[in-house]
């Protein structure tokens, strides 16, 4: 009886281009154009105040605490109670409310006019390292700040960014999500950036979920390799 050939596994689909996945990330969802703050402080705080919670309640918080407040310097010379009770409805009130005030009295003593446009004039990489020295601010938040408020090429890497990316093999799925804003960052060009975080966001957002992923309608699906899918 003749022997049974072996049979070759199928070969993996060939990995997406960020100029792809931005293409077809765009067709399917569309995608607003990036629109600059110019107020990187009003990034930093709207960033914190968005930890582990929706956009909704992060800017109600935002709202709520400009309401309360005429400018940075008064929020630092409120009570830290009355911090926490103005951004209450963007939840873990308590925490937050140290941690803003602890980074706004650093920003302070760095720059007592709490212009922060020096960033826009540095090396990227320096620009980064002065932000995440501020104290609670991490690679996500440095990034905001500079593509939100500064148009510059920095790409935060959310819980949406950081799934899908994992899930299309872009990086190792047990890399740590500080350590993927690099090795994402330097797979784009600067003008790829902000498209890639939107439209990886509106992707994790409205079809591939941390849980029952709908990848019966992704348009991603035919070369996907459902990295950690069960």
């Amino acid at each position: 009886m003749p022997a049974r050939r072996a049979t070759k596994p199928a070969a993996a689909p060939p990995p997406w281009t960020p100029a792809e996945l931005v293409e077809i990330l765009d067709e399917a969802y569309g995608r607003a154009p990036q629109q600059v703050s110019n107020e990187p402080v009003f990034e930093l705080v709207l960033t914190l105040l968005s930890q582990h919670t929706s956009d909704l309640n992060s800017g109600v918080a935002m709202h709520r605490l400009w309401e309360a407040f005429p400018g940075w310097d008064a929020v630092l010379a409120a009570p830290v109670e009355a911090v926490e009770d103005a951004i209450r409805p963007g939840g873990l009130a308590p925490t937050k409310s140290r941690r803003l005030h602890a980074l706004l009295a650093e920003v302070r003593e760095r720059r007592p006019d709490w212009d922060l446009e020096f960033l826009r004039d540095l090396p990227l990489e320096e620009a980064k390292a002065w932000l995440t020295s501020l104290p609670g601010v991490g690679p996500k938040t440095a990034a905001c700040v500079l593509l939100f408020a500064l148009e510059r090429p920095a790409l935060p890497v959310d819980t949406h960014v950081e799934r899908v990316s994992k899930r299309l093999g872009l990086v190792p799925p047990k890399m740590p999500a500080d350590k993927a804003h690099a090795v994402l960052e330097a797979m784009l060009t600067p003008d790829q950036v902000y498209a890639f975080h939107v439209d990886l966001i509106q992707h994790g957002r409205r079809t591939c979920h941390a849980r029952g992923p709908k990848c019966d309608i992704c348009p991603l699906e035919s070369r996907c390799p459902k990295v950690g899918v069960g």
